[in-house]
C-alpha cells in the first residue's frame, strides 16, 4: 500500500471515531453532515443553518416564545438542522457522535426553561418544525401525529374530518405534540378522558444510534412506556405518535364568570375546592387568579375567574351548577354553545366567530419574559389559609395562578401506568405564571424572586415529601443537573416522576448506558 492511501485510510478512521473534544466550528459540521448517508434528493448540509446563514437568527427564534432565552446574551447552536427527512435526523445524529456535541431537539418551543434550545456546551438542535403531518382516520377514529405538529394544528385536521370526535390536549395552540405528549399533556378534557398520553397507543422514535423504530413492538414496552410522560428528550428523537381520538359532542358549552374578593369571591373559591373535582366528569372548571385594580386609587385585590366547559348542551350544564354549585349563579346568557373545534378558540382567547383556520399559524403572536412553576394539591385549603395566599398575591402582585380541578378519569388511572404520577389523591394543580415585558437582567432577577417568593409561602398548603411538580412546566429551581449523575437527578425526579422515577432509570440504562440524551433535567443513568 503506497503512502498516500495510507494517510487516506488513516484520515478515513479518525473521522469516524468521536472526537474527545467538542467541534465548536460551524464548517466542520456541515462537512460532518455531507459525509453522512443521504438522501439524492435533500442534502444533509441543504437543512443545517449555522450563524453566518442570513436565515439562521430567524430560524432559531421561530419558536421561542419566552423572550429569556432570546437574548445578545444566550448560548447559541453551532446550527439548527431544520430535518425534513428521518435521513437528517440519522446525519445530525451521527454528527453529534463524531463531534461530541450534545443534541436539543425542538418540536414547540414551549419548555418553559429553553431546554429545547440552549445548552452551556457546544450543541446543535435538532428542529422537528418541518414534520407536522397528522392523518385523521375516522375508521379506527385514531390520528398518526408528527411530533413537529402543534396541537392546534392537530385540533384543526382532527375537526376537519369530524365534528364529533376530538382530542385532549392543551390549550395553548402553539404547543408543539413532541413535548406536549412525551411530558403527559393535560387540557379541559381530562377529568372525562385523561391526559393526552392516556390516549397515545402508538409512536416511533430514532434512538442515538440511527436506528428508527417505527411502533410499540419495534422500541419495547419499555421504551413506549417511558416516552409516554417521562420527557422523550431523554430517550430519543420521537417522530410522532398514533393517538385515539374520543368522542365529543356536536355541541359543548362554555363559561365564564369573574368575582373579586370584594364581591365573595373567597365564598366561590371555598366552594370551588369542593365541587370542581367531584361534579360530573363531562364539566370542567378552571380558577384563575389575578390582581386588577380596586376602586379607590392604588388599591389592588385578586379577580376568582370561573372559567368552565360542559361536554354537553347549556341546559344541563345549569342544572348541574345549580344543584352543586349554586352560589356562582350560573345564569343562561353566561353560556355559550359552539362546536368543540371552536371551544378550543374560546380556550387560547380568540374572540368567538374566529374562523377556526387560525389553529393552523404556529407562530406564538405574542412573545413575553416568563417564568412557570407547579404545585399539587391534595387536602382543601382552609379559609383562613385561602385569605393569607390571597394577601401574598396581593403583595407579590405580577404572579398569578391556574388552579386545576382533577377528579373523575384522573382519579381511576394508575399512577404507574405511565410516567406520569399525579393521579388519585389530587384535588387539583397550581400553575404559577408570572410575564413581563421590559427586558434588563436587574428586571429578569426581580420578577423570578418574586415567583419563588410565592411559591414558597405555598408550601403549608401543597403536596409534600415529594413537593410534586409537572414536567411540562418545567422549573430548574426545583434541582439541576451538572454532571449528569443519578444523585443530581433524583433531586428533581422524584418531584416529577414519584415511584415512577425508578423504573425511569432503568430504562435509560438499558437502552442509553453511555447517556447520550442529557440535559439539565434529563433522566440520569443508574451507575
Amino acid at each position: 500500500m503506497d503512502k498516500l492511501h495510507v494517510i487516506s485510510l488513516l484520515l478515513l478512521i479518525s473521522a469516524s471515531v468521536t472526537t474527545s473534544q467538542p467541534v465548536t466550528d460551524p464548517i466542520a459540521f456541515l462537512r460532518c453532515l455531507d459525509r453522512q448517508p443521504a438522501d439524492t434528493a435533500s442534502p444533509n448540509s441543504a437543512v443545517a443553518f449555522i450563524p453566518t446563514n442570513s436565515t439562521f437568527t430567524a430560524v432559531l427564534r421561530r419558536r421561542i416564545p419566552n423572550l429569556r432565552f432570546d437574548k445578545p446574551t444566550t448560548p447559541k447552536p453551532i446550527s439548527v438542522v431544520a430535518a425534513a427527512t428521518w435521513t437528517h435526523i440519522q446525519a445530525a445524529l451521527g454528527c453529534a457522535r463524531e463531534l461530541s456535541l450534545q443534541v436539543r431537539i425542538r418540536s414547540g418551543g414551549h419548555d418553559f426553561e429553553g431546554l429545547s434550545y440552549i445548552s452551556t456546551v457546544p450543541f446543535f438542535v435538532l428542529d422537528m418544525f418541518s414534520f407536522k403531518s397528522v392523518d385523521v382516520n375516522l375508521t379506527e377514529r385514531t390520528a398518526s401525529v408528527d411530533s413537529g405538529a402543534t396541537i392546534g394544528e392537530l385540533y384543526y385536521r382532527i375537526a376537519q374530518k369530524s365534528n364529533v370526535l376530538g382530542f385532549p390536549a392543551g390549550l395553548s395552540s402553539t404547543l408543539g405534540v413532541g413535548g406536549h405528549f412525551s411530558g403527559g399533556g393535560y387540557g379541559n378534557m381530562m377529568r372525562k378522558y385523561g391526559l393526552s398520553v392516556d390516549n397515545v397507543v402508538g409512536s416511533g422514535i430514532v434512538d442515538s444510534n440511527g436506528n428508527i423504530f417505527t411502533d410499540r413492538v419495534s422500541m419495547g414496552e419499555d421504551r413506549f412506556w417511558a416516552i409516554r410522560g417521562g420527557g422523550a428528550a431523554s430517550f430519543g428523537v420521537v417522530l410522532g405518535y398514533k393517538i385515539q381520538l374520543v368522542p365529543v359532542p356536536a355541541k359543548v358549552t362554555v363559561f365564564k364568570v369573574r368575582k373579586t374578593t370584594r364581591e365573595g369571591a373567597v365564598d366561590l373559591i371555598m366552594k370551588w375546592q369542593s365541587f370542581a373535582h367531584s361534579t360530573d366528569r363531562n364539566l370542567f372548571v378552571r380558577l384563575t387568579l389575578t390582581l386588577v385594580n380596586g376602586t379607590k386609587p392604588g388599591e389592588k385585590m385578586v379577580l376568582a375567574t370561573f372559567t368552565g366547559m360542559y361536554l354537553g348542551g347549556s341546559d344541563k350544564l345549569l342544572s348541574l351548577m345549580n344543584r352543586g354549585f349554586p352560589e356562582l349563579k350560573l345564569k343562561k346568557t353566561d353560556c355559550t354553545e359552539m362546536r368543540w373545534i371552536d371551544s378550543v378558540l374560546y380556550w387560547a382567547d380568540y374572540p368567538i366567530g374566529t374562523p377556526s383556520s387560525v389553529l393552523l399559524n404556529a407562530t406564538v403572536d405574542k412573545k413575553l419574559f416568563m417564568k412557570r412553576k407547579s404545585d399539587y394539591v391534595k387536602r382543601p385549603i382552609s379559609r383562613a389559609g385561602l385569605g393569607l395566599i390571597l394577601k401574598k398575591l396581593v403583595e407579590v402582585e405580577k404572579v398569578e395562578m391556574n388552579w386545576n380541578p382533577y377528579g373523575g378519569r384522573m382519579g381511576e388511572i394508575p399512577s404507574s401506568r405511565t410516567p406520569f404520577p399525579h393521579r388519585a389523591g389530587n384535588l387539583f394543580n397550581i400553575e404559577y405564571l408570572i410575564d413581563w415585558s421590559e427586558a434588563g437582567e436587574n428586571v429578569e432577577r426581580k420578577y423570578l424572586a418574586l415567583a419563588n417568593e410565592m411559591y414558597r409561602f405555598m408550601t403549608p398548603y401543597v403536596s409534600s415529601n415529594p413537593r410534586e411538580a409537572y414536567l411540562n412546566y418545567r422549573d430548574l429551581d426545583i434541582g439541576s443537573s451538572i454532571s449528569s449523575t443519578y444523585q443530581e437527578g433524583k433531586i428533581y425526579g422524584v418531584k416529577y416522576f414519584k415511584n415512577n422515577f425508578e423504573r425511569l432509570v432503568d430504562v435509560k440504562t438499558t437502552i442509553d448506558a453511555e447517556n447520550f440524551w442529557k440535559n439539565e433535567q434529563s433522566i440520569p443513568v443508574r451507575r
